[in-house]
């Protein structure tokens, strides 16, 4: 992706939205951007870097990991009814 492919995505959005960054597809959790860096690669072309704040917001939510294709989407099984426990006889 290029800065200019990041734009073009953005540009559509909410200006006032929150920015997230979307980390680990193993173990998938939510941080906010502290800063947006541009720096030169091994090669001298230049790249640009979002910076993680540390503040880490906890796990992704599972709507979004299926749609970065992180995990397949999931239904939580059905549950039966739990049968209710009465005291036994002379209790």
């Amino acid at each position: 992706m290029t800065v200019g492919d990041l734009i073009d995505r953005l540009s559509a959005l909410d200006p006032a939205a929150p920015v997230r960054l979307a980390v680990n597809p193993f173990f998938p959790m939510a941080h906010t951007i502290a800063g947006v860096v541009e720096a030169r690669d091994e090669t001298g072309e230049p790249v640009v870097f979002l910076a993680d704040s540390g503040d880490q917001l906890g796990p992704l939510p599972p709507q979004v990991a299926v749609r970065l294709a992180w995990q397949e989407p999931t239904t939580a099984p059905a549950r039966s009814r739990r049968r209710a426990t009465r005291p036994a006889a002379g209790q």
